[in-house]
């Protein structure tokens, strides 16, 4: 069995997690299995469309599973930890996920225009453009400078950095 890796991306909104996630993701699953866990801190995400069996289902408050020949989709009324979540998708060379900055995971930080130094604890490496000059921050010399605009670059990193789970 092959080693499962994981990694975390973390940065402000609007400072392109969700592309570089995508353009990641396009790259390794041409060779790779690929699962992406994205956190929705505020709750915004809408999966499911009003009136439709599934959302009924759900309404009841009872765990759905939708399966049709081409996906399976699980709504869920707990939330899960990234082990229950791991052990559920359980077939993947890469986990990508998106936030939870408290996860044990080795982090990349993804800034544009400004660096945010809050997010350094929480860093193995920053991917930045060239809105930044590095120069102008303080980056401890443990985070590795990733060029936001490199994806071979960042996966690179990736296959060194990720943990395996």
């Amino acid at each position: 069995m092959k080693k499962r890796l994981a990694v975390a991306f973390t940065g402000p909104s609007n400072s392109g997690k969700t592309t570089l996630i995508e353009k990641i993701a396009c790259q390794l699953i041409q060779e790779y299995r690929v699962a992406i866990v994205k956190n929705d801190p505020k709750d915004k995400a809408i999966f499911d469309v009003e009136g439709k069996d599934s959302w009924k289902f759900f309404q009841t408050g009872a765990e759905v599973v939708v399966t049709s020949p081409t996906r399976t989709t699980y709504f869920s009324h707990r939330q899960k930890g990234i082990e229950e979540i791991i052990a559920m998708v359980n077939d993947f060379d890469y986990l990508l996920v998106e936030g939870l900055k408290t996860l044990p995971l080795p982090r990349i930080a993804i800034f544009r225009n400004a660096i945010d130094e809050n997010y350094f604890p929480y860093s193995e490496a920053i991917a930045i453009d060239d809105s930044i000059d590095p120069n102008d921050y303080q980056i401890p010399e443990s985070i590795d400078i990733l060029d936001l605009n490199n994806t071979d670059q960042i996966i690179d990193w990736i296959k060194i950095h990720a943990k395996v789970v």
